[in-house]
């Protein structure tokens, strides 16, 4: 009789679990759009419909799950190359990583790094003064050779190969002294322009005391879609970087990251309404590189619906054509 009671029990407990398990399921709701902009609920998604991307809703309202929308093949081929490409900036992620570390390992303040950016601006401009003062003597050489040439000339006489050959020399010297004191100042500027972004770098891992941590020519129709700019020289590459780095500023809605020649990175999004760009350099082959465009949300529900957003696929689309213009209105001036 007690085994009666118990199988009775038992059954009568499964009977409960299922049908509590229904209620549950229909207290589940899901929330979707079609190709239209018309939005749906319902407990169940008809197969009709399976392919939109769709929310899943507590009874509350809350979006608890999300399932994208379904992608072709092509979409899918993409995403794959998106995914190659992301691989390769987070080697120079990477790589700035390593830079990172040996920054904060030898320096140990800004004040450290302000003084060695004055170091070498003194060694720099102590050089500076030493091919000005060779300058000043090859140009009064000149002076001198040539008064010596004229002095001849005008008492009739020919003016000898030797001091033809060393007036040519002197000219030579000069020349050959004045690239270098233009390439002094270049270096000048350049060790500027690495020492701020070091500062910057370093001021910013020293607040937050936080590290975040097959290569093709693209079509042109991918390259849009993927955000990618394929250089045809180390010129036009310089000029593109430059023009790349003002569209990454200009759209990112974060403070800027790191910036040095082959990776440009806004910081991460902290809100679900902010978008965090960045510019890789990455190596085709020896000589040739793209640049790759990449947009980063935050990772929440909103965040992931703005990343999937047109207006993100749009701003994507936009890079490759804003470089092409600005590179043409540059060879125009």
């Amino acid at each position: 009789m007690s085994n009666k009671i118990m199988h009775a029990t038992f059954f009568f407990t499964g009977i409960c679990c299922i049908i509590s398990s229904q209620v549950v399921v229909a207290k589940k709701m899901y929330r979707w759009k079609d190709d239209n902009n018309n939005t749906f609920f319902s407990d169940q998604v008809p197969p009709e419909q399976n392919q939109f991307r769709r929310d899943s809703l507590s009874k509350e309202g809350r979006v608890i799950e999300v399932t994208e929308k379904a992608k072709n093949k092509e979409q899918i081929i993409q995403d794959r190359r998106l995914a190659e490409l992301r691989r390769e900036k987070e080697k120079l992620i990477a790589y700035q990583g390593i830079h990172d570390k040996a920054l904060l390992s030898t320096y140990h303040s800004k004040e450290d790094l302000m003084a060695a950016l004055n170091t070498k601006f003194k060694t720099l401009d102590t050089e500076k003064k030493i091919i000005e003062g060779n300058l000043a003597q090859l140009k009064s050489l000149l002076v001198w050779q040539q008064k010596q040439a004229a002095l001849l000339e005008r008492n009739g006489k020919k003016v000898p190969q030797k001091l033809l050959a060393d007036m040519q020399s002197t000219q030579g010297q000069i020349k050959k002294t004045e690239h270098t004191t233009l390439a002094n100042i270049d270096k000048k500027q350049q060790i500027e322009t690495e020492f701020k972004a070091d500062i910057d770098r370093f001021v910013y891992l020293t607040e937050t005391k936080t590290s975040n941590p097959t290569n093709k020519i693209a079509s042109i129709i991918e390259a849009n879609k993927l955000g990618l700019f394929y250089c045809n020289n180390d010129h036009q590459c310089n000029k593109a970087w430059d023009i790349g780095h003002k569209f990454v500023t200009f759209y990112s809605t974060t403070a800027p990251d790191i910036y040095n020649d082959k990776l440009i990175m806004n910081r991460p999004p902290a809100t679900d309404f902010d978008l965090s760009l960045s510019l890789s350099k990455i190596a085709l082959n020896d000589a040739d590189y793209q640049l790759f465009l990449d947009i980063r949300c935050r990772d929440s529900s909103q965040g992931r619906e703005l990343c999937a957003s047109q207006k993100v696929s749009d701003l994507r689309a936009s890079f490759r054509p804003y470089i092409n213009s600005a590179l043409a209105r540059a060879a125009q001036q």
